[in-house]
């Protein structure tokens, strides 16, 4: 019998989720200042900066040395504003310290602070408008720390954002808040102890290359469509990625690790659909994959393709979701519970093919690596605690492993399926022969669900 899941595979797997436990140092910098541009003014402690901000014009550039600007700054439309980790903008203790409007553009300075008033959003740096940069900045002490609303292609990219910060999770800010923002560039920023990361009606965006840790939820779409998650690191947050009321996300190459506690989840969908996530690695989770009422719209789909989802108590857990989804070539591996259905039921109605299931007890005779026999699963142990949430409290225990015996070994106590993957895939080091680059489809790309195909194909 071939064991899915091989040994290296799962050792790179371990080795990737501890890099990223709570309390690593993170190997992302966050990206230098902009090389200051010909002809910068420059400007030393003690000089105005906001009448010097006042006189500009659209295609100048200020360039701040080593010192402490005090106040509340607005940079003029077409103005850069430049200086380095040691130039400090910072807060009267009121209101948003620094506004961008349409091409203004903020570089390499730090942003010390703003107002307390939530009502308010009072944040480090504020942008409105079309064009704007804030780029290498580093934002500290603020209770929002970068805010986009109303705005078109704007780029928020190589930033240090830490919040303030405590306890409540929901008394802070949010670190990057993106309102009203549509055909912007968010990147290469790390996001530490913050409350959230948002994005709020607002579609056609790029989300990529974070790492964002300690806080609430990584990413939280809300009425948010056509956007895209790649390639982000999420670790010990509550929750990696949220989406909900939002449609046409693309969300692949993510790492969402450390979700835990009671509402921890790698990547959570309420009422989202034409969803597509791919080469995503999920470890560590209470929740891998939480599927809500998604999708929602008669017609849309879900798929879910080629993820990792690993030592997680529970790797998909459906709540009135069992509908419309597609599951093919991911690996679940050494989670407690492979697949739930919260409140009973089952999840039959969900497309299941191809995928590596570390407790498939089949064998491969014919080495198409693939198991002859369909892989099914249908633990009563199982079935009751999704029936009976506190039962969580047993787990373990020789109590519940008798349970799963009985429903094993006697009929009248065997449940009903909760899914059947009718080929599973054998979950080896390298794909079988034939199935392509990246192995997702092998032969399943030409019987995917309409549309589907050419998604799960990665530009």
């Amino acid at each position: 019998m071939t064991t899915p899941g091989a040994p290296a595979s799962l050792g790179l797997a371990l080795a990737l989720a501890a890099a990223c436990a709570p309390g690593a140092r993170s190997a992302r910098s966050v990206a230098p200042p902009a090389p200051l541009p010909a002809g910068c003014r420059s400007l030393s402690e003690g000089q105005s900066l906001a009448d010097a901000l006042a006189d500009a014009r659209p295609g100048d550039a200020l360039c701040l040395g080593e010192g402490v600007w005090r106040g509340r700054f607005v940079v003029p439309r077409g103005v850069a504003l430049h200086g380095g980790p040691r130039s400090i903008l910072r807060t009267t203790g009121t209101g948003t310290t620094v506004h961008l409007g349409s091409g203004a553009s903020l570089h390499g300075v730090t942003v010390d602070g703003s107002g307390g008033r939530f009502d308010l959003v009072d944040a480090a740096v504020r942008v409105a408008g079309e064009d704007v940069v804030v780029e290498g900045n580093t934002v500290i002490n603020s209770v929002f720390g970068i805010l986009s609303e109303r705005s078109k292609r704007a780029t928020i990219a190589g930033n240090h954002v830490r919040g303030i910060g405590g306890p409540a999770l929901g008394m802070r800010g949010d670190g990057i808040r993106l309102w009203e923002t549509s055909d912007s560039l968010v990147e290469d920023n790390v996001v530490e102890r913050a409350r959230d990361c948002v994005v709020w009606y607002s579609s056609g965006n790029t989300v990529r290359r974070n790492r964002v840790s300690g806080g609430r939820y990584g990413v939280h779409l809300m009425y948010s469509h056509r956007n895209r998650v790649a390639d982000n690191t999420f670790v010990d947050n509550e929750v990696g990625i949220f989406a909900m009321y939002s449609r046409d996300l693309t969300v692949e190459g993510n790492q969402l690790l450390w979700a835990r506690g009671a509402a921890g989840m790698g990547l959570g969908l309420k009422e989202s659909g034409n969803v597509t996530a791919r080469g995503n690695h999920l470890a560590h989770n209470t929740l891998g994959f939480f599927l809500d009422n998604s999708p929602l719209n008669q017609g849309d789909t879900n798929l879910f393709f080629d993820n990792e989802v690993r030592l997680s108590d529970v790797g998909v857990s459906f709540l009135s979701s069992q509908h419309d989804n597609t599951f093919t070539r991911n690996r679940f591996a050494d989670n407690y519970t492979q697949v739930r259905v919260d409140g009973g039921g089952d999840a039959m109605g969900v497309r299941w093919s191809e995928n590596a299931w570390s407790d498939y007890a089949g064998y491969d005779l014919d080495g198409d690596g693939f198991g002859d026999l369909p892989y099914q699963l249908d633990d009563l142990a199982d079935a009751l605690e999704a029936r009976h949430g506190d039962l969580a409290f047993l787990r373990g225990t020789p109590a519940l492993a008798l349970v799963s015996l009985a429903g094993h070994v006697v009929p009248l106590f065997a449940p009903r399926p909760v899914l059947r993957d009718e080929r599973p895939w054998m979950g080896g080091p390298t794909p079988p022969a034939g199935a392509g680059e990246h192995a997702p489809l092998g032969t399943l790309g030409s019987s995917l669900p309409a549309g589907l195909a050419a998604a799960a194909v990665r530009p």
